[in-house]
């Protein structure tokens, strides 16, 4: 571990002094959080006393953001959607490519199917992304 200059130290401490390296437990003090991350980042250059601030305070503000904002799960229509754009493909290209049924695609893509294992599997390849990208909704019920 690199230890911080006292010139380093003093900027470290300064920091904490207007704003503590503590859980964040509320909005409010988030929104103080994100705005001296704001204020760091800002800045052209960062001695490590402010790196070694900024860097706590980012991971405090990620996990209250993971414990009270978490973005609700994409839909399976709403990945199959998301990846065929990314590859730049279209619903009967997917078909031609992979061998799944027309009507097993447009059926996940109109969000009257969930997406089955076999699928899963074949569509992972497919777009070379991990099944787990794709497994994420299993087991709950499609909209």
């Amino acid at each position: 571990m690199k230890i911080l200059s006292k010139r380093q130290q003093d900027t470290y401490l300064k920091l904490v002094r207007q704003l503590p390296l503590v859980s964040i437990k509320s909005e409010e003090h988030l929104d103080a959080a994100l705005a001296m991350i704001d204020r760091l980042t800002d800045k052209r250059k960062l001695d490590g006393g402010e790196q070694a601030y900024l860097d706590a305070l980012c991971d405090l503000v990620v996990v209250y953001e993971d414990q009270h904002h978490q973005l609700p799960l994409a839909s399976d229509a709403e990945l199959l959607r998301h990846l065929m754009e990314a590859k730049g493909v279209a619903q009967i290209q997917v078909h031609k490519e992979t061998g799944l049924s027309k009507s097993a695609i447009s059926e996940v893509l109109s969000g009257k199917k969930s997406l089955s294992r076999n699928v899963i599997g074949t569509l992972a390849a497919y777009f070379q992304v991990p099944t787990s990208v794709l497994t994420a909704n299993i087991g709950r019920k499609h909209a």
